[in-house]
């Protein structure tokens, strides 16, 4: 039986960190991600984990220190947001090179410029490629579970991969939503011992983030490639074994009335749950409509995206961050590439929206559907790349 609680994206993610108690947090403080390391640090200060918390100058330090404790054997975690992460960058692909299990609480937020505190995903997007497997959360209760499973994801022999656990700032981070926790036991049994197979203290030589000559280098990619290949076997194993202790269980991405739907909007995080309404608006005018929501961007579920889409006519993939590359945004761009090997495939538009915290509102999804009822009239896209909420344009 599990035990309600009203709480904030934040605390949610700052309780699962709690409950799992990891061997060292190193974090720096920036919204919208601050609550996270201002409730962990108040758990340290009560003696309520056993953590060593430690508290760094920058973003790139606290990355740096996560380094260090998970390659000396250590369970690590930290949280940051936009411009925090953007500091992290050159740190980020040393982690998951050196196939550094940690964890890491992505509070989306827009990347400067101009400055922006507000929500979109061009933090996280941003590093997409990283070597990072990527878990989004629609709302609070995922945000605890995502962060949760990260940890056996993640420190699973067959991956040894960093995961970020990302929800949207503001959004969900500081919203207050009842939520189902686990008893503190149970997640101790569910994310069990890390045990590392090798490390800087277990006496044996070892040697981290040498040089790596093109002898040896390309292979140490394939290795990286192929642990991203095996996670999403992992991801869902582990998401089985979750549901056995919650009741909840989770997919790679989520299906919403999507079996007979001919228009289907593909969202991301807490847009979800606004396409959703827009979905049921349209389903009582006898429309054949619905959502897919994806919550695992890395590794992309390519042939199992294409399975749930091939039978709509049109599709449109929403983008919270711009790729800037006069095509479109970064989910659209893989989703269109998993649809690519259908024989017969559906017509694909891309929207941007919601940049820097603009409001997406069930009216902007309704256009949306709307949109590519024309396409399905027509069957013709038009213009792929869209975009929808800019003040004199749309």
């Amino acid at each position: 039986m599990g035990i309600r609680k009203l709480l904030s994206g934040n605390e949610a993610t700052a309780t699962a960190m709690k409950q799992i108690n990891p061997d060292v947090v190193a974090a720096y403080p920036i919204t919208p991600s601050t609550e996270v390391v201002h409730y962990f640090s108040q758990y340290v200060a009560d003696g309520e984990v056993d953590t060593q918390f430690v508290a760094v100058e920058s973003e790139h330090s606290a990355m740096s220190a996560c380094i260090g404790a998970s390659a000396a054997g250590g369970r690590t975690s930290t949280v940051t947001s936009a411009c925090g992460l953007a500091l992290m960058w050159e740190l980020l692909y040393v982690a998951s090179g050196q196939r550094l299990p940690m964890t890491l609480a992505v509070i989306n937020r827009a990347l400067s410029g101009p400055i922006n505190i507000n929500n979109d995903h061009s933090d996280s997007m941003g590093a997409r490629d990283s070597g990072w497997i990527q878990l989004y959360s629609e709302n609070n209760q995922e945000a605890y579970d995502n962060y949760i499973m990260a940890q056996r994801i993640g420190e699973h022999k067959d991956v040894l991969l960093p995961v970020m656990v990302c929800q949207d700032g503001f959004i969900t981070s500081h919203a207050v939503e009842n939520i189902e926790l686990l008893e503190d036991d149970k997640v101790k049994d569910f994310v069990g011992k890390f045990e590392p197979t090798r490390h800087l203290l277990d006496g044996k030589p070892l040697s981290v983030g040498p040089y790596d000559t093109p002898m040896h280098y390309f292979e140490h990619q394939y290795q990286r490639a192929q642990a991203m290949i095996a996670a999403k076997k992992v991801i869902l194993d582990v998401s089985k074994e979750y549901a056995k202790v919650s009741g909840r269980e989770y997919g790679l991405f989520e299906t919403y009335k999507l079996e007979d739907a001919e228009r289907v909007i593909v969202v991301v995080n807490s847009s979800a749950g606004t396409a959703k309404v827009a979905a049921d608006q349209l389903r009582a005018k006898g429309e054949k409509v619905g959502v897919l929501k994806i919550r695992v961007f890395r590794p992309f579920p390519v042939t199992e995206i294409a399975e749930a889409l091939k039978n709509a006519k049109a599709v449109a993939v929403m983008d919270k961050c711009d790729s800037f590359n006069a095509m479109g945004g970064p989910v659209f761009v893989d989703v269109r590439t998993a649809l690519y090997e259908l024989e017969k495939r559906p017509l694909t538009i891309n929207y941007i929206y919601g940049l820097g915290g603009r409001d997406v509102t069930v009216d902007n999804f309704l256009t949306v559907f709307n949109a590519l009822s024309e396409v399905v009239k027509t069957g013709k896209t038009g213009e792929t790349y869209r975009h929808i909420g800019v003040r004199g344009v749309n």
